[in-house]
């Protein structure tokens, strides 16, 4: 017959359960897996999944000697969501900068109006955001960024394991000051089409100036529209390079918060 005292228990526990905390706060918030539109039951499921997998990683490790309900038990779990939410941030940061860049452009266009429910936030974004939204997603599956985001949860139980501590400040410096340049890649993403859209509104200005009877929010602004959605078709094929760029910063940036440099 097979005895089980209660600390084995509680120890054999832990070893799931501490995964579980980090695997399912990392699903909760990153990209795509992470968004709204994805069910709950779906997400939970997953991130069951992935503990299944990975918590063997964190098995070989040594765990820590901590109670499960004892207050250093509660502090690791603390650590294990910190570092998931923490590493998911980093990654959903990349669309944040592509509905900033829609956003601007849409403003630019006339169509700030035009919003809808964005399924994955459940906020209201303008149209224009939501197409680089949709293409970001598409994108992201393209390059194999979902089996990146594995391999990064996978390699955190070796970078920053359990029984270690959680971010340090350099970690952190480092996600803050690469989150300044995130606001360089939207404008590099919105820049061609902003600047296209100011030399239409300078040429309606000039017309305004020499014929005022013209009525020139009539006339200009399908004229915008139109040449904004053109503007954003011929730049698309710079988006996909500019995608690959931003996913590759933003895995950069979550090793290094990881490494603690």
């Amino acid at each position: 017959m097979i005895e089980l005292t209660e600390s084995e228990l509680l120890g054999w526990l832990a070893a799931w359960l501490w995964p579980f905390l980090r695997i399912s706060a990392f699903v909760l918030a990153a990209p795509v897996i992470g968004t709204r539109s994805v069910p709950a039951r779906v997400r939970i499921v997953f991130a069951m999944g992935l503990t299944v997998v990975l918590a063997p990683l964190a098995a070989t490790q040594t765990l820590p000697v901590a109670a499960l309900l004892s207050a250093d038990g509660l502090l690791i779990a603390v650590h294990q969501v910190f570092i998931g939410a923490g590493l998911g941030l980093v990654l959903r940061m990349v669309f944040l900068v592509l509905e900033f860049a829609g956003q601007i452009i849409a403003q630019q266009m006339g169509l700030g109006f035009a919003a809808m429910i964005d399924p994955s936030s459940g906020s209201q974004v303008p149209v224009i955001s939501q197409f680089y939204v949709i293409l970001g997603t598409l994108m992201f599956f393209a390059f194999d960024a979902h089996l990146k985001l594995i391999e990064l949860l996978a390699d955190s139980f070796e970078l920053m394991p359990i029984a270690g501590t959680s971010f340090t400040v350099a970690g952190l410096d480092r996600v803050i000051a690469w989150s300044g340049e995130l606001l360089g890649f939207g404008v590099l993403v919105m820049l061609p089409v902003i600047a296209s859209l100011q030399v239409v509104n300078l040429a309606f200005g000039v017309m305004a100036r020499s014929a005022p009877q013209l009525n020139i929010l009539a006339v200009g602004f399908p004229v915008m529209i139109l040449f904004g959605a053109v503007m954003i078709v011929l730049t698309l094929g710079m988006l996909p390079e500019q995608m690959e760029t931003l996913l590759a910063s933003a895995f950069a940036a979550a090793y290094e918060l990881l490494q603690g440099r």
